[in-house]
Protein backbone atom coordinates (compact mmCIF):
# COMPACT_ATOMS: atom_id res chain seq x y z
CA UNK A 1 0.00 0.00 0.00
CA UNK A 2 1.36 3.54 -0.69
CA UNK A 3 0.48 6.67 1.80
CA UNK A 4 -1.10 10.15 1.27
CA UNK A 5 -1.83 11.64 3.84
CA UNK A 6 -5.31 10.62 4.71
CA UNK A 7 -5.82 8.29 2.02
CA UNK A 8 -4.57 4.92 1.12
CA UNK A 9 -3.82 3.61 -2.90
CA UNK A 10 -2.99 0.12 -4.03
CA UNK A 11 -0.12 0.27 -6.56
CA UNK A 12 -1.82 -2.82 -7.96
CA UNK A 13 -4.89 -0.55 -9.29
CA UNK A 14 -4.09 2.67 -8.86
CA UNK A 15 -1.61 5.24 -8.57
CA UNK A 16 -1.30 8.22 -5.82
CA UNK A 17 -0.05 10.46 -8.34
CA UNK A 18 -3.71 9.96 -9.69
CA UNK A 19 -5.23 10.46 -6.66
CA UNK A 20 -2.55 13.76 -5.43
CA UNK A 21 -3.60 15.62 -8.89
CA UNK A 22 -7.35 14.58 -8.04
CA UNK A 23 -7.27 16.13 -4.45
CA UNK A 24 -5.04 19.73 -6.30
CA UNK A 25 -8.10 19.59 -8.70
CA UNK A 26 -9.57 22.22 -5.73
CA UNK A 27 -9.86 20.66 -2.03
CA UNK A 28 -10.53 23.39 -0.28
CA UNK A 29 -9.93 23.60 3.95
CA UNK A 30 -13.18 22.55 4.82
CA UNK A 31 -14.32 20.99 8.09
CA UNK A 32 -15.30 17.22 7.36
CA UNK A 33 -16.27 12.36 9.15
CA UNK A 34 -15.98 8.02 10.19
CA UNK A 35 -17.30 3.98 10.19
CA UNK A 36 -17.21 0.29 9.15
CA UNK A 37 -18.71 -0.35 5.32
CA UNK A 38 -18.35 -3.98 4.06
CA UNK A 39 -18.02 -3.37 0.07
CA UNK A 40 -19.53 -6.97 -1.46
CA UNK A 41 -16.95 -8.84 -3.75
CA UNK A 42 -19.00 -8.11 -6.66
CA UNK A 43 -19.07 -4.52 -6.29
CA UNK A 44 -15.61 -4.35 -5.50
CA UNK A 45 -14.58 -6.69 -8.95
CA UNK A 46 -16.65 -4.58 -10.71
CA UNK A 47 -14.69 -1.33 -9.54
CA UNK A 48 -11.53 -3.24 -10.28
CA UNK A 49 -13.12 -3.68 -14.03
CA UNK A 50 -13.81 -0.45 -14.61
CA UNK A 51 -10.13 0.67 -13.47
CA UNK A 52 -8.22 0.75 -16.54
CA UNK A 53 -10.57 2.82 -18.58
CA UNK A 54 -11.72 5.47 -15.48
CA UNK A 55 -8.92 5.23 -13.39
CA UNK A 56 -10.02 8.73 -11.69
CA UNK A 57 -13.72 7.70 -11.25
CA UNK A 58 -15.26 9.16 -8.02
CA UNK A 59 -16.65 6.01 -7.33
CA UNK A 60 -13.79 3.78 -6.30
CA UNK A 61 -12.54 6.46 -4.23
CA UNK A 62 -16.22 7.14 -2.55
CA UNK A 63 -17.16 3.43 -2.73
CA UNK A 64 -13.68 2.42 -0.84
CA UNK A 65 -13.84 4.47 2.16
CA UNK A 66 -14.98 2.62 4.92
CA UNK A 67 -15.35 5.43 7.69
CA UNK A 68 -16.84 8.97 7.42
CA UNK A 69 -15.25 12.19 7.81
CA UNK A 70 -14.56 13.22 11.39
CA UNK A 71 -16.15 16.69 11.27
CA UNK A 72 -19.69 18.91 11.83
CA UNK A 73 -22.55 17.36 9.52
CA UNK A 74 -22.72 19.09 6.21
CA UNK A 75 -23.79 17.73 2.65
CA UNK A 76 -22.26 19.15 0.00
CA UNK A 77 -23.64 19.44 -3.73
CA UNK A 78 -26.80 18.23 -5.56
CA UNK A 79 -27.95 14.74 -4.99
CA UNK A 80 -26.94 13.22 -7.89
CA UNK A 81 -23.43 15.15 -7.37
CA UNK A 82 -21.95 15.73 -4.06
CA UNK A 83 -21.00 14.12 -0.65
CA UNK A 84 -21.57 14.34 2.87
CA UNK A 85 -19.01 15.33 5.94
CA UNK A 86 -20.16 13.76 9.10
CA UNK A 87 -22.59 10.85 8.16
CA UNK A 88 -23.77 8.81 10.74
CA UNK A 89 -25.10 5.20 10.30
CA UNK A 90 -28.47 3.95 11.29
CA UNK A 91 -27.76 1.15 13.76
CA UNK A 92 -28.11 -1.96 11.89
CA UNK A 93 -31.88 -2.99 13.94
CA UNK A 94 -34.15 -1.06 15.84
CA UNK A 95 -37.33 -1.96 17.73
CA UNK A 96 -39.68 -1.11 14.41
CA UNK A 97 -36.63 -1.26 12.08
CA UNK A 98 -34.29 -3.31 10.31
CA UNK A 99 -31.41 -2.61 7.32
CA UNK A 100 -31.16 -4.73 4.75
CA UNK A 101 -27.86 -5.76 2.50
CA UNK A 102 -25.44 -4.54 5.12
CA UNK A 103 -22.75 -5.89 2.31
CA UNK A 104 -23.10 -2.73 0.67
CA UNK A 105 -22.38 -0.21 3.98
CA UNK A 106 -24.59 2.06 2.44
CA UNK A 107 -26.47 2.79 5.56
CA UNK A 108 -24.84 6.17 6.38
CA UNK A 109 -27.10 9.40 5.97
CA UNK A 110 -27.04 12.73 7.40
CA UNK A 111 -28.26 13.06 10.93
CA UNK A 112 -31.37 14.66 9.30
CA UNK A 113 -32.37 11.63 7.46
CA UNK A 114 -31.28 8.76 10.26
CA UNK A 115 -33.53 10.78 12.23
CA UNK A 116 -36.47 11.19 9.93
CA UNK A 117 -36.03 7.29 9.98
CA UNK A 118 -36.44 6.80 13.61
CA UNK A 119 -39.17 9.04 13.51
CA UNK A 120 -41.65 6.87 10.70
CA UNK A 121 -40.35 3.30 12.22
CA UNK A 122 -41.84 4.89 15.46
CA UNK A 123 -44.91 5.87 14.36
CA UNK A 124 -45.32 2.72 11.82
CA UNK A 125 -47.12 0.66 13.96
CA UNK A 126 -49.97 2.74 14.35
CA UNK A 127 -50.15 2.84 10.35
CA UNK A 128 -50.72 -0.99 10.80
CA UNK A 129 -47.13 -1.54 9.39
CA UNK A 130 -44.89 -3.72 11.78
CA UNK A 131 -41.52 -1.99 10.97
CA UNK A 132 -39.23 -1.02 8.28
CA UNK A 133 -37.12 -2.50 5.99
CA UNK A 134 -34.29 -0.11 5.30
CA UNK A 135 -32.50 -0.09 2.11
CA UNK A 136 -29.44 2.18 0.63
CA UNK A 137 -29.18 5.38 2.38
CA UNK A 138 -25.36 6.66 1.42
CA UNK A 139 -22.27 5.90 1.73
CA UNK A 140 -20.01 6.42 4.44
CA UNK A 141 -18.84 9.73 3.22
CA UNK A 142 -21.73 9.88 0.19
CA UNK A 143 -20.26 10.28 -3.75
CA UNK A 144 -21.17 8.20 -6.69
CA UNK A 145 -21.26 4.54 -5.61
CA UNK A 146 -19.90 1.42 -7.11
CA UNK A 147 -22.71 0.60 -8.39
CA UNK A 148 -26.61 1.77 -8.55
CA UNK A 149 -28.22 4.99 -7.41
CA UNK A 150 -27.03 8.15 -9.68
CA UNK A 151 -28.55 9.62 -6.61
CA UNK A 152 -28.03 9.04 -2.69
CA UNK A 153 -24.84 10.91 -2.63
CA UNK A 154 -25.39 13.61 -0.27
CA UNK A 155 -26.66 11.45 2.91
CA UNK A 156 -29.95 13.04 2.05
CA UNK A 157 -31.75 9.65 -0.12
CA UNK A 158 -32.99 6.59 1.61
CA UNK A 159 -34.84 3.50 0.20
CA UNK A 160 -37.25 1.91 2.43
CA UNK A 161 -38.85 -1.21 1.08
CA UNK A 162 -42.24 -2.11 0.21
CA UNK A 163 -42.27 -5.13 2.28
CA UNK A 164 -43.15 -5.13 6.34
CA UNK A 165 -40.38 -6.23 8.85
CA UNK A 166 -41.27 -9.65 9.59
CA UNK A 167 -41.82 -10.34 13.35
CA UNK A 168 -38.47 -11.70 14.02
CA UNK A 169 -34.97 -10.83 12.75
CA UNK A 170 -33.09 -11.37 9.51
CA UNK A 171 -29.70 -12.96 9.84
CA UNK A 172 -26.78 -11.59 8.18
CA UNK A 173 -27.68 -14.25 4.81
CA UNK A 174 -31.14 -12.90 4.90
CA UNK A 175 -30.62 -9.36 4.90
CA UNK A 176 -28.84 -10.10 1.54
CA UNK A 177 -31.03 -12.98 -0.18
CA UNK A 178 -34.53 -11.81 1.11
CA UNK A 179 -35.61 -9.72 -1.91
CA UNK A 180 -38.54 -7.05 -1.27
CA UNK A 181 -41.46 -7.32 -3.07
CA UNK A 182 -43.11 -5.43 -6.45
CA UNK A 183 -46.48 -4.08 -6.30
CA UNK A 184 -46.71 -4.04 -9.84
CA UNK A 185 -50.02 -5.86 -11.50
CA UNK A 186 -47.93 -6.82 -14.28
CA UNK A 187 -45.38 -5.85 -17.62
CA UNK A 188 -45.47 -2.36 -17.93
CA UNK A 189 -43.76 -1.96 -21.64
CA UNK A 190 -47.01 -4.28 -23.12
CA UNK A 191 -49.21 -2.00 -25.24
CA UNK A 192 -52.27 -1.45 -23.41
CA UNK A 193 -51.00 -2.97 -19.70
CA UNK A 194 -52.75 -3.10 -16.80
CA UNK A 195 -51.03 -0.04 -15.06
CA UNK A 196 -52.14 -0.55 -11.13
CA UNK A 197 -50.61 -1.59 -8.03
CA UNK A 198 -51.29 -5.54 -7.90
CA UNK A 199 -54.52 -5.61 -4.95
CA UNK A 200 -53.49 -8.39 -3.82
CA UNK A 201 -50.19 -7.16 -2.61
CA UNK A 202 -50.78 -3.32 -2.29
CA UNK A 203 -52.89 -2.10 0.97
CA UNK A 204 -53.72 0.97 3.05
CA UNK A 205 -50.76 0.26 5.18
CA UNK A 206 -48.61 1.02 2.36
CA UNK A 207 -50.79 4.10 1.91
CA UNK A 208 -50.44 5.09 5.10
CA UNK A 209 -46.66 5.04 5.46
CA UNK A 210 -45.58 6.80 2.35
CA UNK A 211 -48.52 9.39 3.42
CA UNK A 212 -46.92 9.85 7.05
CA UNK A 213 -43.36 9.94 5.45
CA UNK A 214 -44.52 12.87 2.82
CA UNK A 215 -46.24 14.88 5.69
CA UNK A 216 -42.70 15.18 7.49
CA UNK A 217 -41.29 18.91 7.15
CA UNK A 218 -38.11 18.02 6.30
CA UNK A 219 -39.44 15.45 3.17
CA UNK A 220 -38.98 17.78 0.17
CA UNK A 221 -39.96 14.67 -2.35
CA UNK A 222 -40.59 10.99 -2.31
CA UNK A 223 -40.19 8.96 -5.71
CA UNK A 224 -42.58 5.99 -6.22
CA UNK A 225 -44.08 4.04 -9.35
CA UNK A 226 -46.75 5.81 -11.35
CA UNK A 227 -49.10 2.62 -10.75
CA UNK A 228 -48.47 3.82 -6.79
CA UNK A 229 -48.49 7.21 -7.41
CA UNK A 230 -52.05 6.22 -8.76
CA UNK A 231 -53.10 4.24 -5.84
CA UNK A 232 -52.12 6.53 -3.80
CA UNK A 233 -54.31 9.22 -5.36
CA UNK A 234 -56.92 6.72 -4.89
CA UNK A 235 -56.30 6.68 -1.35
CA UNK A 236 -56.80 9.75 -0.50
CA UNK A 237 -60.04 11.10 0.31
CA UNK A 238 -59.03 14.25 2.50
CA UNK A 239 -56.29 16.36 2.98
CA UNK A 240 -54.37 16.34 -0.17
CA UNK A 241 -51.51 18.43 -0.35
CA UNK A 242 -48.79 15.63 1.03
CA UNK A 243 -49.62 14.14 -2.53
CA UNK A 244 -47.55 16.69 -4.24
CA UNK A 245 -44.26 15.89 -2.70
CA UNK A 246 -44.77 12.12 -4.51
CA UNK A 247 -43.57 12.09 -7.70
CA UNK A 248 -44.01 9.12 -10.41
CA UNK A 249 -40.60 7.85 -11.15
CA UNK A 250 -39.03 4.90 -13.63
CA UNK A 251 -38.74 1.79 -11.17
CA UNK A 252 -39.30 1.85 -7.63
CA UNK A 253 -42.01 -0.62 -7.69
CA UNK A 254 -40.23 -2.52 -4.48
CA UNK A 255 -39.40 0.60 -2.54
CA UNK A 256 -40.58 4.26 -2.07
CA UNK A 257 -37.38 6.87 -2.25
CA UNK A 258 -37.34 9.44 0.44
CA UNK A 259 -34.83 12.56 -0.17
CA UNK A 260 -34.75 15.25 2.46
CA UNK A 261 -34.67 18.95 2.04
CA UNK A 262 -31.00 20.63 2.69
CA UNK A 263 -30.28 21.11 6.36
CA UNK A 264 -30.31 25.08 6.71
CA UNK A 265 -26.61 24.69 7.48
CA UNK A 266 -25.08 23.32 4.86
CA UNK A 267 -24.78 26.05 2.65
CA UNK A 268 -23.30 24.22 0.02
CA UNK A 269 -26.23 22.17 -0.68
CA UNK A 270 -28.24 22.30 -3.46
CA UNK A 271 -32.38 21.69 -3.14
CA UNK A 272 -34.31 20.85 -6.32
CA UNK A 273 -37.30 22.92 -7.53
CA UNK A 274 -40.02 22.57 -5.34
CA UNK A 275 -42.93 20.15 -6.91
CA UNK A 276 -45.25 21.94 -9.09
CA UNK A 277 -48.56 22.70 -7.67
CA UNK A 278 -51.30 20.35 -7.06
CA UNK A 279 -51.40 16.95 -5.98
CA UNK A 280 -50.09 15.55 -9.28
CA UNK A 281 -53.03 13.41 -10.49
CA UNK A 282 -53.86 14.94 -12.97
CA UNK A 283 -52.46 15.41 -16.54
CA UNK A 284 -48.84 14.38 -15.82
CA UNK A 285 -49.55 10.88 -14.28
CA UNK A 286 -52.55 9.91 -17.29
CA UNK A 287 -49.38 10.27 -19.39
CA UNK A 288 -46.93 8.22 -16.77
CA UNK A 289 -49.65 5.55 -17.09
CA UNK A 290 -50.29 5.74 -20.60
CA UNK A 291 -48.03 3.68 -23.33
CA UNK A 292 -46.15 6.28 -24.59
CA UNK A 293 -43.20 6.62 -21.89
CA UNK A 294 -43.28 2.26 -21.27
CA UNK A 295 -43.70 0.88 -24.80
CA UNK A 296 -40.26 0.77 -27.07
CA UNK A 297 -41.02 2.84 -30.76
CA UNK A 298 -40.58 0.56 -33.96
CA UNK A 299 -37.73 1.84 -35.80
CA UNK A 300 -38.92 3.12 -39.28
CA UNK A 301 -38.08 1.29 -42.23
CA UNK A 302 -34.54 1.45 -43.29
CA UNK A 303 -33.27 3.47 -39.76
CA UNK A 304 -30.78 1.30 -37.76
CA UNK A 305 -31.17 2.00 -33.83
CA UNK A 306 -27.79 4.68 -32.67
CA UNK A 307 -25.66 2.53 -30.40
CA UNK A 308 -25.82 4.68 -27.20
CA UNK A 309 -22.15 5.53 -25.74
CA UNK A 310 -21.89 5.23 -22.20
CA UNK A 311 -20.60 8.53 -20.16
CA UNK A 312 -17.75 8.43 -18.51
CA UNK A 313 -18.43 8.00 -14.74
CA UNK A 314 -18.01 11.36 -12.52
CA UNK A 315 -14.20 12.29 -11.35
CA UNK A 316 -13.61 13.67 -8.24
CA UNK A 317 -12.64 16.88 -10.13
CA UNK A 318 -16.80 16.95 -11.15
CA UNK A 319 -17.98 16.86 -7.74
CA UNK A 320 -18.06 19.90 -5.71
CA UNK A 321 -14.44 21.23 -4.48
CA UNK A 322 -15.01 20.34 -0.64
CA UNK A 323 -15.60 16.69 -1.74
CA UNK A 324 -12.18 16.29 -1.88
CA UNK A 325 -11.59 17.28 1.27
CA UNK A 326 -13.90 14.92 2.57
CA UNK A 327 -11.91 11.84 0.72
CA UNK A 328 -8.65 13.18 2.27
CA UNK A 329 -10.37 13.96 6.02
CA UNK A 330 -9.01 11.58 8.89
Amino acid sequence: MLGLKGYQCTAAVLTCGIVASLFAAGAQAVPLPDTKPQISVEDYKEALRELPEFPGAAKYHFGHKKTPAKTHPLSFGSYARGCVAGAIAIPYDGENWQVMRLSRNRNWGHPVLIDFLKRLAADAPSLGWSGLLVGDLSQPRGGPMLTGHASHQIGLDADIWLRQMPDYRFSTKQRETESAISMLNGNLSKPGADRKVNPNRWTDAHAKLIRRAAQDDGVARIFVNPTIKKALCDFETGDRDWLRKVRPWWGHHYHFHVRMACPADSKQCKNQAIPPAGDGCGKELTYWLSDEPWVPQKPKPGEKPKPRKPKPPLSVADLPNSCATVLRTE
